[in-house]
């Protein structure tokens, strides 16, 4: 029996609700078909480990915060020694909203969609004026990495490394470019909630879903996992590198159970604010064919570990005993 084909017993019962085993193996990691921050591909050996079915809901988030009076980090009034230059009214609490411009616009600057929006928090997904009234099933967004570590601490749970999160999102498919197999739309059915049209001006909705959807609104993958493509990027514990096998150990022939990069190898040579960033996965429900093109398990994402959007959410892990 080789790797792959080992460990695909759950070694006990799930440590909490709404988590499936994931078995252990070798697997092709990366794809050199699409964007060059995915390749090379390469044979990557991860342990089995249980992982939330779906991405952590507004509800679960709502649960820690009663727990713990948490403040995330959109809700706490920024530092303005920490932006040099900028007007310190404008120095306040908030997050990044998308928001669809009326025309064209150059597709190389994301200023044109998104707004920084006072007060925009995981409360109030989209400005003050917003709830989660009928969004509680939805993921949690707007919430930072540490924030996402902190809700993970409690739960008594982890983020998954890099590999760990596309090993899972694999659902057991080898080499395929999506969590469903290697056609991108298979009989003509959506598969996940993904941004159909002209990204960003016209979205058809033909998914149903102009934002958010509710956590396992679209089939699970073969692990029984639930939006591991589409509706929301998810926070990994690795720091970003261009190049993805940094950091990555040598044993027995395959790198197993990548740890990322150090801190200061993880700046994103796009940006001039020098800020650190973990690895984004599975795209989100902004992603599209003619930008962004990422609800794939190979995809990967530079985001800054101080930013928060309305499109970014996460899940946790718990290895085995």
């Amino acid at each position: 029996m080789t790797r792959s084909e080992a460990d695909h017993t759950a070694p006990s019962e799930p440590p909490a609700d709404g988590m499936v085993w994931i078995p252990g193996g070798t697997f092709t990691m990366g794809s050199e078909e699409f964007y060059p921050e995915e390749a090379p591909t390469r044979e990557v050996s991860v342990d089995g480990f249980w992982m939330d079915e779906t991405p952590v809901t507004n509800a679960d988030f709502a649960e820690f915060v009663d727990e713990t009076d948490y403040t995330t980090f959109a809700e706490r009034d920024p530092d303005p020694d920490d932006y040099p230059g900028a007007d310190p009214d404008d120095v306040v609490a908030g997050s990044a909203v998308f928001t669809s411009p009326d025309g064209p616009v150059d597709r190389g600057n994301p200023s044109e969609w998104w707004e920084y929006v006072p007060g925009a928090t995981w409360l109030q997904p989209l400005g003050p004026d917003s709830s989660l009234d009928g969004k509680l099933d939805h993921p949690a967004v707007h919430v930072a990495y540490e924030d996402a570590r902190a809700y993970a601490e409690w739960a008594g749970k982890e983020l998954p490394t890099e590999a760990q999160w596309e090993r899972a999102a694999r659902g057991g498919l080898e080499g395929k470019r999506f969590v469903w197999g290697d056609e991108h739309v298979p009989d003509g059915q959506l598969l996940a909630n993904t941004w159909q049209g002209e990204f960003p001006t016209e979205n058809k909705l033909l998914d149903g879903y102009e934002r958010t959807s509710p956590v396992g609104a679209f089939p699970a993958n073969g692990f029984g996992l639930f939006d591991v493509a589409g509706n929301v990027w998810e926070w990994t514990r690795d720091w970003f590198s261009a190049d993805p096998t940094a950091g990555e150990t040598a044993a027995c022939c395959t790198p197993t159970n990548p740890g990322g990069v150090d801190m200061e190898q993880s700046v994103d040579p796009r940006d001039p604010s020098d800020v650190p960033r973990k690895v984004l996965k599975g795209g989100s429900h902004l992603c599209a064919p003619n930008y962004c093109f990422r609800y794939r398990p190979a995809a990967r994402y530079p985001e800054p570990i101080d930013t928060t959007t309305s499109h970014v959410g996460f899940r946790c892990i718990v290895p085995p005993e």
